[in-house]
């Protein structure tokens, strides 16, 4: 009978398993070798460019193929107005919590203003911006991840259309189921390298990064983690418990590690789609739900990121001693966490949107306060992406509980 027990045990876990056993070899030799783990980086660079080439036609497909298979029009509208409110109670929860943490253990002014190369800031008009993150001048300028709105904005005209077309449009329709399960199996391929290419990519971060944490930031980062780390627990907790009581609670803690593991290792809200698919559908979230908010989250819903922008705010205000305790100031640091949810991209260290943002509203000099936001962002990214990415898994249990009601969990496992 234990014997029995063990073999189901690793059958179920094994790719959870050997995920571990590859992240923990990969943080040994970062602590062992620390730079010249640098060697073993393309390792992580190849599963990640795997992740990166397959997302594009797999968030093509999986919004597409949803859409057109609605089976009323009025679905749409009404799914929408769901997930937005569910994004934006999430963020505006995340980003009141590391306001109220700030608030309660105020960061010291002895940050130490560092030296680092600046990104190239283009100036455009808002206007020009706008049309920018929500199109694309030409077709193949879509198939790029840095142009990832536009993309799902596109597919999801195209699967609207498919779903107007009515039968005429049947063999289209047929195409883009096909076309996502092609590509649900392309993906199940390409995540058996995860555990070396996690692995690679861990041993750079703890080879690299490790020391850093160390040094002067070291309060604002420890703060930042473990204020996330209480919001990852209880929050998320909180939130499949809502979604679908005990047995909610259950499924998502036990079907969001491998979204976590990857989430924590490529740091990269877009690379870990393919799992939190996976996990969704584990938990028995409706395709046509699924399909939709998790793809949409990826670009569009970042507690992590929210939660980043504040600690950023407040290390850069310790820095020019400026007081962050005053109404005007914590509504306007809200307001950017919303934006730099939507606009932020959702590849590693990507934009430094927020940074700018808020640098240039509250009127800081930019070439000594975007250095110091730049190190945080950086060192905070792996805990930001995995409240990014693992939050669009317990969005989507929200949603279907809104939209489904609240039995949706409990028929699925009885059926």
């Amino acid at each position: 009978m234990a014997t029995i027990q063990i073999g189901n045990f690793l059958k179920n876990y094994k790719s959870i398993l050997l995920l571990l056993g590859g992240i923990l070899a990969g943080s040994i030799l970062g602590l062992v070798f620390g730079k010249g783990v640098e060697v073993i980086k393309p390792l992580g660079d190849i599963f990640l460019n795997l992740l990166f080439t397959a997302i594009i036609p797999l968030i093509f497909f999986t919004i597409a193929s949803s859409i057109a298979n609605l089976e009323k029009t009025e679905k749409l509208g009404k799914l929408f107005v769901i997930v937005i409110g569910v994004f934006l109670s999430t963020v505006l929860i995340s980003a009141i919590l590391m306001l109220v943490a700030v608030l309660l253990f105020p960061i010291q002014q002895d940050i130490i203003i560092s030296k680092i190369p600046l990104e190239t800031i283009q100036e455009s008009s808002a206007g020009s911006q706008i049309t920018q993150l929500l199109t694309a001048s030409d077709f193949f300028e879509l198939l790029s991840r840095k142009n990832m709105l536009a993309l799902i904005i596109f597919s999801f005209l195209i699967g609207f259309a498919s779903l107007q077309s009515g039968e005429k449009g049947k063999d289209f329709s047929r195409f883009l189921n096909s076309g996502n399960e092609v590509m649900k199996q392309l993906l199940h391929i390409i995540m058996k390298t995860a555990p070396i290419g996690l692995g690679a990519y861990f041993a750079y971060q703890v080879g690299i990064f490790g020391p850093q944490l160390f040094g002067a930031y070291a309060k604002p980062l420890g703060l930042y983690y473990a204020v996330c780390a209480f919001y990852f627990v209880v929050f998320f907790s909180l939130y499949a418990f809502i979604a679908g009581g005990k047995v909610g609670f259950k499924v998502f803690w036990k079907n969001n590690i491998t979204p976590s593991l990857t989430a924590l290792g490529t740091c990269s809200s877009i690379a870990t789609i393919p799992a939190n698919l996976e996990g969704a559908e584990k938990i028995n979230i409706p395709a046509h739900i699924r399909n939709v908010v998790i793809p949409l989250g990826a670009p569009l819903h970042k507690d992590g990121s929210s939660m980043s922008s504040i600690i950023k705010i407040a290390v850069i205000f310790a820095m020019f001693g400026k007081d962050l305790t005053d109404p005007n100031t914590l509504l306007i640091a809200l307001g950017i966490t919303v934006i730099v949810s939507v606009v932020e991209g959702g590849i590693p260290n990507g934009g430094y949107i927020g940074e700018i943002l808020a640098i240039t509203v509250y009127g800081f000099p930019m070439e000594q306060a975007l250095p110091a936001a730049m190190i945080i962002g950086t060192l905070v990214d792996p805990m930001a992406t995995l409240l990014n990415a693992n939050g669009d898994l317990v969005s989507a249990m929200l949603v279907t509980r809104i939209s489904e009601g609240k039995k949706w969990l409990t028929e699925k496992l009885v059926a």
